[in-house]
């Protein structure tokens, strides 16, 4: 079954006892027992619920992975796939992760003594020589936000091996549709379904797939023991969203490289970040582990003042802290998603107050780069 026709007929669909086509929400938080201890294969919601199941079941699908879950946040996810870990565990993260990431692991679970190193995971000397003793797990994004970098996951999936670590790719802006780390090495692969999985700004959520029955039954351990399970009503929505997952990404994929080409010829852009570019020195990667290049653009303006005059002149793009929507967004990562990282550190990355981040929609292209042009001027 292919991609497409596996996210309509994939998982559960429809509802046996009436015919419904789709999968009903079942509102509900207890079940009724034949008998103590004998319930019909739910107890709880917290443990499991009809409509989470048949999401978390296609998300397995679509990975190619034993199981799925479904958190009510990506943070969420991100925070039950730690939990594997134990204190003094280290883990070599991605220098140029989202900024929530960032701030889990530096402000909350260094608390709990789990140590990290960032590191430019475009270069696997780099995650090589960062490996200590005690590191446990590689935990990879790509494409990166905001910068779009790409890292090589076959060859993390080497490395991994070699030393014996648990393999963790974020792979929200790439979705499964374009992308499955799975299939080159990984453990486990997380999204944050808020994006382009739900696709439709209505809907906050986690998504992970593993590979293995042995990770499933401890994520479910975690997952039932923490609680940050999804309710069914966004479950629901996650299911509807993934439906037109494939020609929503396909469609902002053609978007995404029409503006790509308008924003080379402006002389108010300094430097354009997107994967799907010759000239990305991650393109022929991208081009090998994936079968698109997304739907998420950045561009340098040159300063914040440029940016800010930028974002004051569209009409056609949101200016909003998310991506992936049907809608196109605008943001300053410095200034909205990723100024919980130190200044210092967002120059070191090459996060400018002048960098423009956009979430291409499925507008008409033709409004995206007038709209754009006119606000360059």
């Amino acid at each position: 079954m292919r991609t497409k026709t596996k996210m309509i007929h994939g998982g559960v669909t429809g509802d046996e006892k009436t015919g419904a086509v789709s999968v009903p929400i079942y509102q509900v938080s207890t079940y009724q027992q034949d008998s103590a201890g004998n319930p019909r294969g739910y107890e709880y919601s917290r443990t499991g619920n009809p409509t989470r199941h048949a999401l978390e079941t296609v998300v397995a699908e679509l990975e190619n992975g034993a199981s799925g879950f479904a958190f009510g946040s990506g943070m969420a996810a991100i925070t039950s796939v730690m939990m594997l870990l134990d204190a003094g565990d280290h883990i070599v993260m991605t220098d140029d992760v989202y900024g929530g990431t960032y701030r889990l692991m530096t402000s909350v679970l260094n608390r709990f003594n789990l140590d990290h190193s960032y590191v430019d995971t475009s270069y696997p000397e780099h995650v090589e020589a960062a490996i200590q003793e005690n590191t446990k797990a590689l935990y990879i994004e790509t494409p990166t936000n905001p910068l779009l970098k790409i890292t090589d996951l076959a060859k993390m999936g080497e490395i991994a091996k070699k030393h014996d670590l648990l393999l963790i790719v974020d792979n929200t802006f790439a979705t499964p549709y374009w992308q499955q780390p799975l299939n080159l090495g990984a453990d486990i692969v997380l999204h944050s379904a808020t994006k382009f999985i739900g696709g439709h700004s209505d809907v906050v959520a986690g998504l992970l797939a593993v590979n293995s029955d042995d990770l499933a039954e401890r994520i479910h351990f975690i997952q039932n023991s923490t609680g940050g399970v999804l309710g069914s009503q966004d479950s629901w929505l996650l299911m509807r969203g993934i439906k037109t997952l494939g020609i929503r990404m396909e469609a902002i994929e053609h978007n995404t490289a029409k503006l790509a080409e308008f924003l080379q010829g402006d002389e108010n852009v300094t430097t354009i970040y997107y994967p799907g570019l010759p000239s990305h020195r991650g393109h022929d990667i991208a081009k090998r582990q994936a079968t698109g290049f997304g739907g998420i653009i950045s561009f340098d303006a040159g300063c914040g003042g440029s940016a800010d005059k930028i974002l004051s002149r569209v009409n056609y793009f949101t200016l909003a802290e998310s991506l992936g929507a049907v809608e196109s967004l605008i943001s300053v990562p410095a200034k909205m998603t990723h100024a919980s990282i130190p200044a210092d550190r967002r120059a070191e990355l090459g996060i400018t107050d002048g960098l423009i981040r956009i979430s291409v929609g499925i507008e008409d292209a033709d409004d995206l780069i007038e709209d754009l042009s006119q606000a360059l001027e």
